[in-house]
């Protein structure tokens, strides 16, 4: 029998390895027991012969509640008194999706209004234009 690589999984700058196979591998990462925030996973990699070759990957996890903030944007400069709306939302699970709550408000945007008040000046103008007209 042949010889096979190894590859050896690491999270973030642990020290100690979260799993170690003989390749090929399938292998399915738990996210629930991370802290939601940037991590990195790093593979490294064993051949027959004992060259290594490493892989980084870096990943964010979001296992917590979606949090969604109308009113303000990262880096604003802001002053006086800012209204926000904000709206956090669990998922569920992969077999569960939670419906209420996992939809965000927002304010109507502003090119909305503006086309609504265009088609209604285009329509009054006809309307009058309609009515003004000898019978």
């Amino acid at each position: 029998m042949a010889a096979k690589s190894k590859v050896i999984i690491y999270i973030d700058d642990e020290p100690n390895p979260i799993a170690a196979f003989d390749t090929p591998v399938n292998f399915e990462l738990d996210t629930r027991k991370l802290v939601d925030g940037q991590h990195e996973l790093t593979i490294i990699s064993k051949d027959p012969t004992g060259k290594e070759g490493i892989r980084k990957v870096p990943f964010e996890v979001r296992n917590g509640p979606a949090i969604s903030i109308e009113g303000i944007r990262e880096n604003a400069v802001v002053d006086g008194i800012v209204p926000l709306m904000i709206n956090a939302y669990g998922k569920g699970d992969q077999k569960d999706f939670l419906i209420s709550g996992s939809e965000t408000p927002q304010s109507i945007p502003a090119w909305v209004w503006i086309l609504i008040i265009g088609f209604a000046g285009w329509a009054l103008f006809y309307l009058f234009r309609y009515f003004a007209m000898p019978l």
